[in-house]
């Protein structure tokens, strides 16, 4: 295993849930983490943040979007769940090869997808397709080009992976600030 590779590894099992990482492999010490593993667990984790914050918006609130300032053209919270989830289908679909299994209509998902019901129902949905693509990677497959879900360029599996983990992290903070703007504290915050 050559450096660059050793610490794209290391970064991305440190990266948003080491610890958990980390605690699975004491828990089973007899156990060797696979790529395919650390990549599930990480994926695991912006998943319950991601989802527990969009299923705290209320229904009336799911489409509010800032208006004060300078948020002209801004994504509504809904928006911002659905781009999660197109890109989640994006990027997994990368991975593993083929079409996403819905129409996405672009990085926004699809018009027809508008109730609060629905919105979590594809981020869930498109959850389940991330974790079946992450799950589909092991050691001969992870450095292996495939074609960019978002343009002519050919990328890894590792990257796209990656991309899966960190891209919703983006969008999450948006999330959490609309759910703070509108009284809400999100669930993890809680405590």
């Amino acid at each position: 295993m050559n450096k660059q590779f050793a610490m794209a590894i290391l970064m991305l099992a440190i990266g948003t849930a080491g610890t958990s990482v980390c605690a699975n492999a004491q828990a089973k010490p007899d156990q060797k983490p696979t790529f395919a593993m650390v990549i599930d667990r990480n994926l695991g984790n912006v998943e319950k943040e991601v989802v527990q914050a969009a299923d705290a918006m209320p229904e009336d609130k799911f489409n509010f979007a800032p208006t004060q300032g300078e948020f002209k053209g801004v994504r509504t919270f809904a928006q911002q769940v659905k781009h999660i989830a197109a890109a989640n289908y994006m990027l997994a679909a990368g991975i593993l090869g083929e079409k996403p299994p819905v129409d996405l209509k672009g990085e926004n998902g699809p018009d027809n997808i508008t109730s609060k019901a629905d919105v979590v129902k594809f981020l869930k949905d498109s959850f389940t397709y991330a974790h079946k693509a992450a799950n589909s990677i092991d050691e001969n497959n992870v450095l292996g080009m495939v074609p960019s879900p978002f343009g002519p360029n050919k990328v890894t599996r590792l990257g796209l992976a990656i991309g899966m983990i960190s891209h919703p992290f983006d969008h999450y903070g948006q999330m959490v600030e609309y759910l703070r703007m509108n009284g809400i504290i999100p669930p993890a915050s809680r405590g």
